[in-house]
Parts: C-alpha cells; structure tokens; sequence
C-alpha cells in the first residue's frame, strides 16, 4: 500500500471480515431488518457532478479533514438522511453515510474498485457506514471519519466492523451484495503480529500527545508574536 493512504486506511483481515459478498439483486440492511433505505436511488449519487476532485488518498485526507461530524437529527431533523456528494462537499459536514458516499464517489474517479459499505461496529453493533476497496489484489478499509481525527488505525481497531451490505458501480452498471458473518478466528502465527503493531501504535500516539502538550507553552507565545507582527505590518496595529 502506498504510504499516502496509511493516514485513514487499513487492510481488511479476511479470516474475521467477508470482503467480497455474495451478489443479491435486492439489497436489504439485514441487521437492522429494513430495507437498504437510501435518501435517493443509489445511482443518484454517482450522476451529479462535483466540484472537488481528489487526485489521491492524500487529498482525500486532506479534505475530509476540514469536515465536521453533525448527526442527521441535529443538521436535518430526521433521523436518517443520506446527503448527496455535490451538497456534502460544500457544507463539509453529515454522519458516517455522508462522509462515506462523498468518499466511494472520490475513489471511484480516482480509478479504485471500491464500494459503499453498511454494516455494525463497535460492542453494542451500532450501524454505521464506510467503504472499501481493492488495490494489488488486496482489500482494504477506509474510515473517512479516521481523517477528522487525522490517525491512522491498526487493523486490530477494525475487527468489530461487520459488513451487512454493499454496493459497487463498474462504470455501467450498480452491483449490490450481502455479507456474512465471520467468527473471529486468526491463525495463531498471525496474532502476535497484529498485537505488536496494534501497542506500537498506541504507544507512539500517546507519546507524540504528551510531547505535544508539553511544547505548547513554546509554540503559543511564538505564535502570537508572529500574528502581530503581521498585523502591524499591514497597519492594523501598532506594537
């Protein structure tokens, strides 16, 4: 994997994850037990033109990182509404359904088999919404919502993402598939691996925190020195 992606992209586990699917022609979120319950036809999504054209996984970070995180209920008054792309990209917020069609919609331009994902994460099986897609004959997962945070994850931190339904456009055509459930089980050469870079990760993010905080007494009054200096040099203060 290019090391541009490493920001909000992880390999899928396939021993505890079903990448692929199965084909079904009538796409159901069987977790939840309704239907697949788009705001628009799927393909609405992909027609509509946009403004933003992400060359690569850097500059899809990049702009997902500016966009907030706002629940349906707070930015709509309804409980679930799936904002298309072209009207996500210029509010630059919405939830997990929002960020991830903008980001099937961005990957797809950029020449990736990719799919719109839904499924449950987390211990009590919350629905949520991502994507995936294939890159050398591997598959990987990518959380926009990991880019706000601006982390990248272990692949550990995905093993409670259950896929329940996908779709996927080949240029001409949707193809949606449903997906089991798979026990988790690894190999046990595999585990240790996943350990060491799952407590590497933890470690170097909590490290670079703490060396943060404690250099911010220096950064502020730098900052605030140059702020002004600017200012009087363009007459808006006198120092």
């Amino acid at each position: 994997m290019h090391p541009e992606a490493k920001s909000l992209v992880a390999e899928i586990i396939h021993e505890i994850y079903d990448a692929e699917g199965r084909p079904t022609t009538r796409p159901i979120f069987r977790k939840q037990k309704r239907r697949f319950e788009s705001s628009f036809p799927i393909a609405r999504f992909l027609s509509e033109p946009l403004q933003i054209h992400c060359k690569n996984i850097t500059e899809l970070r990049k702009f997902l990182r500016s966009c907030k995180y706002v629940s349906d209920k707070e930015q709509f008054n309804r409980e679930d509404y799936w904002l298309p792309p072209e009207k996500f990209e210029i509010l630059k917020k919405g939830d997990c359904d929002c960020f991830a069609i903008w980001t099937w919609r961005q990957l797809l331009e950029m020449g990736y088999n990719a799919r719109f994902v839904l499924g449950v994460k987390g211990k009590y099986h919350a629905g949520h919404a991502w994507v995936t897609f294939e890159k050398d004959g591997k598959h990987y997962i990518l959380e926009p919502l990991i880019a706000v945070i601006g982390e990248k994850l272990p692949r550990l931190s995905f093993v409670r993402y259950e896929p329940t339904d996908s779709v996927a456009w080949d240029g001409k055509c949707l193809h949606y598939y449903i997906h089991d459930k798979k026990p988790f089980s690894l190999p046990v050469l595999q585990i240790p691996g996943l350990i060491g870079e799952y407590l590497l990760f933890w470690a170097y993010f909590w490290l670079r925190l703490i060396f943060r905080i404690m250099l911010l007494p220096y950064f502020i009054p730098r900052k605030l020195i140059r702020n002004r200096l600017h200012r009087r040099k363009n007459g808006e203060v006198s120092f």
